[in-house]
């Protein structure tokens, strides 16, 4: 039999490497005959860089500013054919910022900006950035900074980094940016939230207090209409799903270097060579660490599930917890039902030996 593994990262107590090779082991532990092929995923989020690297790509280090604004080392990726992926979250990522420190009126999108140029000056054609897991509600504008984008106030002087001048904004123009319009940058997110829904839906979550999430949403919508007018002569990219992940960080690139939005995990899909993995294969198990009604919404279980009907090939899960609206699959086996233990990658190795005991079932 021909296993495929495919799982995203559990929460933050496996990243999807972590968890595809305790599924693996657990699958090969009851079944040592089997292959089993490994293949880690993500949707575009935390995580994604370390899923993407694995498949033949140069992993490089760049100095950056941090969401805090100081240096930070980023990684990011790159491909002979000139493809490269970028990880927001590695620049201006929550992780990154004490949890007392955690306020998105002054983290920034700045070394976000400063690697997609880095990616651009070495050659790259394609660029994508995975917008998941940020710090910052800046609307981007710290990202374009950081391209060399001049933002102004109405005095003239030059906006500062972070949100909370942001409602200050009066004017945008290219400074000292370079031209993209030969290179074709994409979006990789698994949210539709717009713009104006950005402070409320993800502010909380970056420490933002109801009275900022105020200012914030207000700021943004000045923001709006400033980039609207100035970046993308008229379009209103603000309306478009998906304008608001990372706290507005793809309506700025899209304003302003004409990137574009695509579902982050069947992006992933290619990248890592899931079709080709799944060319033969007997049964497909995925993961995640709940698995639940929004794990179809443009996650890697729903794109893994579809990917498994197409090609006419049973799927089945090790998740962490299972709950309400969880999409029906061949088998769901969690290994944390009450919540992640001390040895989170020994209880995912149990699961998927129990569900490898079923095998015969799942694959008549």
């Amino acid at each position: 039999m021909k296993v495929v593994v495919a799982p995203d990262g559990f929460g933050g107590t496996l990243s999807a490497r972590e968890a595809a090779t305790a599924i693996a082991a657990g699958w090969r532990h009851e079944r040592p005959d089997d292959e089993v092929v490994e293949v880690p995923m993500s949707d575009g989020g935390e995580g994604l860089l370390d899923v993407v690297a694995g498949s033949g790509a140069e992993r490089l280090r760049a100095e950056v500013a941090g969401p805090l604004g100081h240096p930070c080392e980023a990684e990011w990726a790159r491909w002979d054919d000139g493809t490269a992926v970028i990880e927001s979250a590695l620049a201006c990522g929550l992780a990154l910022v004490p949890e007392e420190r955690r306020n998105p009126m002054r983290t920034t999108t700045y070394g976000v900006g400063q690697l997609i140029e880095i990616a651009r000056s070495s050659g790259a054609r394609r660029i994508l950035v995975g917008l998941g897991g940020s710090a910052t509600v800046d609307g981007g504008a710290g990202a374009l900074l950081g391209l060399g984008w001049r933002l102004r106030t109405s005095e003239g002087s030059g906006l500062k980094i972070g949100a909370d001048e942001l409602h200050r904004v009066a004017r945008a123009d290219r400074g000292w940016s370079a031209s993209f319009d030969d290179i074709e940058v994409e979006l990789l997110s698994d949210v539709s939230t717009t713009l104006s829904d950005a402070a409320r839906v993800f502010g909380p979550q970056k420490g933002a207090t109801p009275e900022q999430v105020t200012q914030l949403t207000s700021a943004l919508q000045i923001w709006a209409e400033v980039a609207t007018r100035d970046l993308a002569d008229g379009a209103r990219i603000d309306t478009a799903p998906g304008a608001g992940a990372a706290g507005g960080l793809g309506f700025a690139l899209a304003c302003a270097i004409g990137a574009r939005f695509t579902p982050g995990a069947p992006a992933v899909a290619e990248l890592v060579g899931l079709p080709q993995a799944l060319q033969g294969a007997d049964l497909v198990i995925t993961g995640e660490g709940k698995l639940d009604a929004t794990s179809v919404a443009g996650k890697v279980v729903g794109e893994v599930a579809g990917m498994g009907e197409r090609h006419a090939i049973a799927v089945a899960a090790v998740v962490g917890q299972e709950g309400d609206g969880a999409p029906e699959l061949a088998a769901v086996v969690a290994a944390s039902p009450d919540g992640p233990g001390t040895d989170p990658a020994a209880d995912v190795r149990k699961a998927a030996a129990i569900l490898a005991r079923d095998a015969e079932r799942l694959v008549p």
